[in-house]
């Protein structure tokens, strides 16, 4: 009984897992010659599997209404368009710029979720969301660089990822009033392909690719967990406030930090180190 009422926390634990393992070793078919931009063509595949496997453990039903349609699309293509125009943003101006911004998207989420969709939190709750947006921040914190903002227009950009991404949960979250997690899920991949011609067009291919298997093969093993975590994803807020659910996941670089440090013996800085101390707490407070 307690484990069915606690549905929500273990997706949303199993989402926050994938996607840090996920940033841990994203960067791996990157170094090795694999352009992020046919990352991304190569995740929007790995999403395909995933929504097979729902879509025939569901008797191959989903719903094909106009609303569902619409509102399915508008959560696959805010997923999908966010990632693709993080990629220009980070081509445009500093990573240690772009990041915090983007990181942020739980505020509209929340913002969204209380006078959108009527949420409300428990005291703990609101104290576990407190500590989890500046553990956000700290988290995404990049050392300053030499390298400048090439065009003003890159701060843009990162304000439309902020939007995108903050407004795609809280359109799923009550899209689940009428749509079920295999159809939410199914439209997210159909959005997420709809993309995958821009994603190769924005691709440099004077430049050397790798298209062995540490290229798209491995690409494609790692993206396989962002993948589940975004179908877990679902189903946490499935049963879970987007308000809680949000912020928890967009801790996942706790876990990255860990790993990295594992990995590639990486000493976190002092800020990100801060934030996870924060996002521990906030998890604790989240989580009861």
């Amino acid at each position: 009984m307690i484990f069915a009422r606690r549905h929500w926390l273990f997706h949303a634990l199993v989402t926050t897992a994938f996607w840090g393992v996920w940033g841990a070793l994203i960067e791996l078919p990157e170094k090795a010659g694999f352009p992020p931009t046919l990352g991304y063509a190569t995740w929007a595949l790995t999403m395909v599997p995933c929504a097979l496997w729902v879509l025939r453990a569901n008797g191959w039903r989903f719903e094909r209404d106009t609303r569902s349609w619409a509102s399915g699309l508008l959560i696959g293509l805010t997923g999908a368009g966010g990632q693709l125009l993080l990629f220009e943003a980070l081509r445009m101006g500093p990573a240690f710029l772009v990041f915090p911004i983007v990181s942020l998207y739980p505020v509209l989420t929340i913002v969204l979720s209380v006078a959108w969709l009527g949420e409300r939190a428990r005291r703990r709750e609101w104290l576990g969301i407190g500590l989890a947006l500046p553990a956000i921040a700290l988290l995404s914190y990049l050392p300053p660089s030499d390298e400048g903002p090439r065009a003003a227009d890159w701060l843009l950009l990162a304000t439309l990822v902020f939007a995108a991404w903050g407004t795609q949960a809280a359109v799923l979250k009550r899209a689940e009033s009428y749509m079920t997690p295999q159809g939410i899920f199914f439209y997210m991949a159909f959005g997420g392909l709809l993309l995958v011609p821009p994603a190769v067009a924005m691709t440099d291919f004077a430049r050397p690719i790798e298209w062995g298997w540490r290229g798209p093969w491995l690409a494609a093993a790692i993206h396989l967990l962002n993948s589940l975590g975004a179908l877990t994803l679902v189903y946490a807020l499935r049963d879970g406030k987007a308000i809680v659910v949000v912020p928890m996941t967009a801790l996942a670089p706790v876990l990255t930090i860990v790993l990295s440090l594992a990995l590639y013996e990486r000493v976190p800085a002092a800020p990100p180190a801060l934030g996870m101390v924060l996002a521990a707490a906030a998890l604790y407070w989240m989580a009861d």
